[in-house]
């Protein structure tokens, strides 16, 4: 986290290089660099929908080994080989509903920074449309029906301002424009 006086700035490290010719490589590396920006911005990573999903799938999975592994041959298992299979659609369908409806587009979902009067976190998301060079990234609260929550912010720009032609991100010019728009969100609320 940063101390009060001084901005976050990126870590020195190796440069970050993405291949040009692969949109999903730019926009992958774009999203981790997010997330770095975000943390350091004491936000912390809200977990909770990814770990509901893995434990849905983890179940999926011992349905499935249920299934196989069962020690009654097919006739006789029919009724319990049927349920399993009607589960295993349901659970896959329930994936599916929250990845829908709760994940959508985001990268990250946070918690509100600690100390803070907010009480909501944030939800990050970002585009990277096919055959183009325009980005987007969206920061909405992660829960918009709350009296804290304020508005929506995004920005698109070219993501050929962000990296050299060797495809290496400049991470000094990504971070100010990530943290502007951070504070931009967090700024909204004084316009009310």
């Amino acid at each position: 986290m940063a101390s009060d006086g001084a901005a976050a700035t990126p870590a020195k490290t190796s440069p970050k290089k993405a291949n040009l010719l692969d949109p999903h490589s730019i926009k992958h590396l774009l999203d981790e660099t997010i997330s770095d920006v975000v943390k350091s911005k004491g936000y912390a990573e809200d977990t909770r929908l990814g770990n509901w999903k893995l434990a849905i799938g983890a179940a999926v999975i011992a349905i499935a080994l249920l299934a196989q592994f069962y020690p009654k041959k097919f006739p006789q298992n029919r009724e319990f080989l049927l349920g399993c299979i009607a589960l295993y659609v349901v659970l896959n369908v329930v994936l599916l509903i929250l990845s829908y409806t709760k994940e959508k587009d985001a990268i990250m979902f946070t918690h509100p920074p600690a100390g803070s009067f907010n009480s909501t976190g944030l939800v990050i998301s970002s585009k990277l449309p096919r055959f183009s060079d325009m980005y987007t990234l969206t920061i909405a609260s992660a829960d918009p029906q709350s009296i804290s929550a304020n508005k929506t912010v995004h920005f698109t720009k070219s993501v050929t301002k962000w990296f050299t032609k060797e495809g290496v991100l400049v991470e000094g010019l990504f971070w100010k424009d990530v943290e502007r728009l951070i504070d931009d969100y967090n700024s909204e609320r004084k316009g009310k």
